[in-house]
C-alpha cells in the first residue's frame, strides 16, 4: 500500500442519508473492483477518529475514485461531510480480498445490506465495460427505495446486460414515500433459492453490518450454499 494526497473533486447524495464523494485518481494507482482504501482526513491521525476505511465504488477503468457513506453523527463523518471541493487529503491503499473469483463460467451472487453495495458497484461498473459473459446476480436489500444508494444505476445496468440480474427488495414500506412494485421483505432461504435459479455454480458474496453478515452467512447455508463458496466483508461504523 501507499499513501497520496488528492483532493475531493465533488460530493453528492445517492440516497437519503448517504454521500459520495469523488476523489482525483493519483498517477500509478491501481486497484481491483472490489477493493477499499483509507481515508485520512485533515490534520487527522490514523485510528483516532481522523481515518475510515471504505470500499471504492467507481470501477478502476474510470478516472475518478469514489467512495460513498452514510452520514452519522461521528466526528468523522462530521469532518467529512463538512469538506468542499478543493479539500486536500490523503488516501492509503489499496486493499482487500472481497474480488471476484477468476473463474468466469461460476456465476457470482453479490447480497448487499444497505451501504454495503459500494463495492459491488465497482464489480458491476467494471462488468459492464468489459462486457464481460459472466452470470452476476445482486441481491440488495434496504429498508425503503429512499434508502437504497445507486438504486437508479443499478436498475439500468440490469436492462442493459443480460449477464446482470437485479433483485432488490424493501423491508419496510410502510415508512416510505416512494412507489415499489418490486420485492419486499427480508432475504430469507427461500428468496435467495428463487434469486438464483439457473446460475452455474454460484460463488456468494456479502457485504454489510455485521448483524447482517452473520445472519446472511447462516441463510445461505440453509439454502444449502457451502461454506466455502461464501465470501464475505463486515462494515464497521456505518
Amino acid at each position: 500500500m501507499a499513501t497520496y494526497t488528492v483532493k475531493l473533486l465533488a460530493k453528492q447524495p445517492v440516497a437519503q442519508g448517504t454521500m459520495a464523494f469523488h476523489l482525483e485518481k493519483p498517477a500509478g494507482f491501481e486497484f481491483r473492483a472490489g477493493q477499499a482504501f483509507e481515508v485520512i482526513l485533515p490534520g487527522g491521525a490514523e485510528g483516532e477518529d481522523g481515518s475510515h476505511a471504505f470500499s471504492i465504488v467507481s470501477a478502476p477503468h474510470e478516472a475518478e475514485l469514489v467512495f460513498a457513506t452514510r452520514m452519522r453523527d461521528s466526528k468523522f463523518k462530521r469532518a467529512l461531510g463538512a469538506l468542499e471541493p478543493g479539500s486536500s487529503l490523503q488516501i492509503d491503499g489499496p486493499f482487500g480480498s472481497l474480488t471476484l473469483h477468476k473463474k468466469a463460467e461460476r456465476a457470482g451472487v453479490l447480497i448487499a445490506g444497505g451501504i454495503g453495495i459500494t463495492p459491488f458497484m465497482s464489480m458491476l461498473r467494471s462488468a459492464a465495460e468489459q462486457r464481460s459473459d459472466r452470470s452476476l446476480a445482486l441481491l440488495y436489500s434496504n429498508r425503503r427505495p429512499e434508502d437504497a444508494a445507486f438504486l437508479v444505476e443499478l436498475q439500468a445496468l440490469a436492462q442493459r446486460n443480460p449477464h446482470i440480474r437485479l433483485v432488490a427488495t424493501m423491508t419496510d414500506m410502510a415508512h416510505s414515500s416512494q412507489a415499489w412494485d418490486g420485492a419486499t421483505g427480508y432475504i430469507d432461504r427461500d428468496f435467495v433459492q428463487r434469486a438464483i435459479a439457473g446460475l452455474t455454480a454460484p460463488i456468494f458474496y456479502v457485504a454489510g453490518p455485521p448483524t447482517l453478515v452473520e445472519a446472511m452467512r447462516s441463510t445461505l447455508v440453509d439454502a444449502g450454499v457451502d461454506e466455502d463458496d461464501v465470501r464475505s466483508e463486515e462494515f464497521f461504523g456505518y
